[in-house]
């Protein structure tokens, strides 16, 4: 007999532990060692069975072994203190604090809205990059003290874990995951009575509400807000809102998405009106699935304070920002435009019930491209976000060009999408030995504060190889337990598995590839000259063996094909001791892969890899990176950190893949495996450490997430309050600006530029001569104040078209001054100088001016001679 429902009760510890249960509700024990060990130390047999769960481990151990412990005087010490500890690291000042007392103006507070966070494997709310990304970015933040509340969706199901048919196809399976036994606490909510839980809702179309109940998981200092629509107040069809991360259509997508930008805006209100926690002046949209959010915050704006759209629109985003991490548009979430208007809901007005005082086609506004049938939620992030970034300096690149589509009539670099490369959280993805080796080489500095690792050289070869091998030792025993239990899933017996007692060998060159399987990231690049990769990794001089893990999305038929291809080639008996594949790749098994691993490889279609983050874990734990030239990758390779694997772009797409895939094949047999293999008198690889030793000074400071939140602080977070100060929280100046933006926007088509001339360069232009441009310019309703006129020069090519352009800034002449007609409009007036030889061109264009714009491209509006 089956149950019809689950559910998990809670252990009621003796008093004398009480300090226990805090520790537990509290998430840096994820990243704390010595919590884990004191957690260990309850029952090591069932801490390791239920895989480091310390509410599970609660749950299942005896109540005598608890009573036991509640005298063991040792014991409570221990956790004692580690409370204290706690108690510190959630009170002392850390970075944010001691920067904010040296007088950097920094916001309250900050909302960062994703639809994944990846915490900890015993949180199963996160399916990969994006969601890792988003769970180190809240670590990190604790780390500082960046007072950051964080704001997601609680899935019934979360992602699937994983495991392979008998012929390797991936199989999903969907667990379902109580939340009272899951490492979260309920958020009560004393105006709707005693006892209960705070809940948020959302209007749905013909006249239903989306409710959700909050929860809480404490991430160290952060607190996070997860919203759960599987309750009473909901019909069966609402209660599965929140079932699966990824999963459904798009009908069970937008409302997701309605309900992490609009609820999630609620529950904050609601949870900082209870806890007195101050409103966030930021708000930051990690993804385009955050996008209502902005639209949210209007509407409360229009009932609040009685303002038009445009003026909450200036007041509003003003503090938001936005961050993309799709470098392709095929990754972007675009729906149906009537789906969108269905969700949205008008009424005879056209005014959305969902967003009460929005006409729905201004919401659609935001989300138009140039198909209008569709609506895109990326758009949407841009247009409402004053300051967006992309998640590497080329992802940078690639953004500006891809977006530009919404800044008609400005270069791609001019495109206001700036960058902050990502980063991992050191304590969750560096091996315990290796957080000591980055201690010694920061010279025992914050590691969450510093940018520099001076002291390298202090930790010997000799102990960096040890732990080298260690960690490798580490990743053959998971490896050889996780595809023993994969064939026995897959229908082998136990009688036929003797030989995967030997695969692997912790003293082999070992090469890591894991990720979410994707078409770009091309699993089976290593693939496609099998019989000399099989040459490689049977070589009787320098042995290599490649351990693969990685899910393809449910839906994604061709990601599963890869992966069976995969699959179907780590079961030849030939090689199956030299190459693995592991199934259900989660943070657990990340963390033992990235650190084991000797090199990792990265071979992505160019430049299609926004970050990549995966090899930056690895990286923290002394592996070299080999690796296409993208992501992360791009910036940070300086020649000695590891490989580049040269790329073939400009050729077919199979004619790259067999160039990139023989360069592979050549960089592993010519330079890694022999560099790896030559050893000293005492079997130390010295040249190898050396690299590893410099990979890990250099890019340690470079690629925490640390450093990446430090950089939205400075960068996006700091200004982004200044300029809500100014803008946002005084609604005079909101709404001067809307309408400065109106009027700018009615006159715009017909500002143009009557005449241009020059002089002064004579019949030779040579280098040395001053050009004096002046041009006319017809500012319809404008006055002077209101534009920018320019000269813009670069190199032209055969097209006439500009490249390498600098712009100056050109002078109003008065209207009395000579030669100047005023029905010719305002003559403007720049000097030039000639600092380039060749083909030289310019022209002279108008932007729009005000003080207040972060871009000159922001609205979109530019006007050329």
């Amino acid at each position: 007999m089956k149950a019809l429902r689950r559910f998990t009760v809670r252990p009621q510890l003796p008093e004398p532990l009480e300090p226990l249960g805090a520790l537990i509700r509290n998430l840096r024990w994820s990243w704390h060692p010595a919590s884990k060990d004191l957690f260990a130390d309850i029952d090591r047999q069932l801490w390791e069975q239920l895989e480091g769960d310390p509410l599970a481990l609660l749950g299942a151990v005896s109540v005598a072994r608890l009573q036991e412990l509640a005298g063991d005087e040792d014991f409570l010490l221990r956790m004692r203190a580690l409370s204290d500890d706690l108690g510190l690291y959630l009170s002392e000042p850390r970075w944010y604090q001691q920067q904010v007392a040296a007088g950097a103006e920094f916001p309250d507070a900050v909302g960062y809205f994703s639809m994944e966070f990846g915490l900890t494997e015993v949180l199963p709310n996160y399916s990969g990059g994006l969601g890792i990304l988003a769970g180190d970015h809240l670590k990190s933040a604790s780390d500082l003290g960046v007072p950051i509340i964080g704001v997601g969706l609680l899935y019934h199901f979360g992602y699937f874990w994983q495991s392979l048919s008998a012929d390797g196809w991936q199989q999903e399976h969907y667990p379902a995951h109580d939340p009272q036994g899951l490492p979260i606490e309920r958020v009560l909510d004393p105006e709707a009575g005693p006892g209960r839980q705070l809940t948020v809702s959302v209007s749905m179309p013909g006249g239903r509400t989306l409710a959700a109940r909050v929860w809480l998981a404490q991430v160290g200092r952060v607190p996070l807000l997860l919203l759960d629509a599987d309750i009473e107040e909901n019909d069966d069809h609402l209660r599965q809102v929140t079932d699966r991360l990824y999963g459904g259509d798009q009908d069970h997508r937008i409302k997701q998405e309605i309900l992490l930008g609009i609820g999630g805006v609620r529950a904050i209100n609601a949870w900082c009106r209870i806890t007195g926690h101050a409103r966030p002046e930021v708000f930051h949209m990690n993804e385009g699935h955050a996008g209502f959010l902005g639209v949210e915050r209007i509407s409360e704006l229009i009932a609040a304070e009685g303002v038009t759209f445009d003026e909450g629109l200036a007041a509003v985003r003003a503090g938001n920002v936005f961050t993309t991490h799709t470098p392709v548009p095929a990754g972007i979430d675009r729906f149906p435009v009537d789906l969108v208007r269905h969700y949205l809901d008008g009424d005879q007005h056209g005014r959305s019930r969902v967003l009460p005082g929005i006409e729905v086609e201004r919401i659609v506004a935001l989300g138009a491209e140039p198909d209008p049938s569709r609506f895109n939620m990326a758009h949407m992030g841009l247009r409402l976000g004053q300051r967006s970034n992309g998640v590497a300096k080329l992802h940078g690149v690639v953004s500006r060009n891809m977006f530009s589509g919404l800044y008609p009539g400005f270069e791609a670099e001019e495109v206001p999408i700036g960058s902050v490369t990502n980063g991992v959280h050191l304590p969750t993805w560096a091996a315990r030995e290796m957080v000591e080796v980055a201690g010694e080489m920061a010279d025992w500095q914050d590691l969450a504060s510093a940018s520099e690792w001076p002291a390298a050289d202090r930790v010997p070869a000799a102990r960096l190889w040890e732990i080298r091998r260690l960690l490798r030792s580490r990743l053959v025993d998971l490896a050889r337990a996780t595809v023993r239990r994969s064939y026995l899933q897959r229908g082998s017996t136990e009688a036929e598995l003797d030989w995967t007692d030997s695969i692997l060998d912790p003293d082999v060159l070992t090469i890591g590839f894991a990720r979410r399987v994707s078409t770009y990231k091309r699993l089976t690049l290593m693939l496609r000259d099998p019989a000399r990769l099989k040459q490689i990794l049977l070589d009787r001089d320098h042995p290599v063996q490649i351990v693969v893990a990685g899910k393809a999305h449910p839906a994604d038929e061709y990601g599963k094909r890869f992966m069976q291809e995969m699959v179907r080639f780590t079961d030849d008996p030939e090689i199956r001791h030299r190459i693995v594949f592991l199934p259900d790749y989660d943070m657990g098994m990340a963390s033992v892969l990235c650190a084991g691993a000797d090199v990792w490889l990265n071979n992505p279609i160019r430049p299609q890899e926004a970050s990549g983050t995966s090899g930056m874990k690895a990286a923290l734990n002394g592996a070299l990176n080999l690796s296409i030239s993208d992501g992360w990758w791009d910036e940070l390779y300086d020649g000695h950190d590891g490989w580049t694997i040269p790329s073939a772009n400009g050729v077919d797409d199979a004619r790259r893949d067999e160039l990139e895939a023989s360069a592979l094949y050549g960089l592993v047999e010519s330079r890694v495996a022999p560099l790896f293999y030559q050893r000293d008198a005492a079997g130390v690889p010295q040249a190898w450490i050396d690299m590893v030793r410099h990979a890990l000074a250099y890019l340690g400071p470079r690629v925490q997430a640390t450093r990446m939140v430090r950089d939205y602080v400075t960068g996006y977070y700091g200004p982004a309050a200044r300029y809500n100060r100014r803008v946002g929280q005084d609604l005079a100046v909101a709404k001067d600006l809307a309408a400065w933006k109106t009027r700018v926007a009615a006159a715009w088509p017909l500002v143009r530029v009557v005449n241009v001339d020059t002089s002064g360069i004579g019949t030779d232009p040579s280098l040395g001569n001053v050009m004096t441009v002046r041009a006319f310019v017809d500012l319809a309703d404008l006055q002077p104040e209101d534009v920018e006129v320019q000269t813009v020069t670069g190199r032209v090519d055969e097209h006439e078209d500009l490249h390498d352009i600098t712009t100056v800034p050109m002078s109003v002449l008065p209207a009395g001054a000579e030669s100047v007609d005023p029905a010719e409009g305002f003559r403007f007036e720049a000097q030039l100088p000639l600092t380039r030889s060749g083909a030289v061109g310019y022209t002279v264009r108008v932007l729009p001016r005000h003080p207040l714009l972060v871009s000159p491209a922001e609205l979109g509006l530019v006007t050329h001679a």
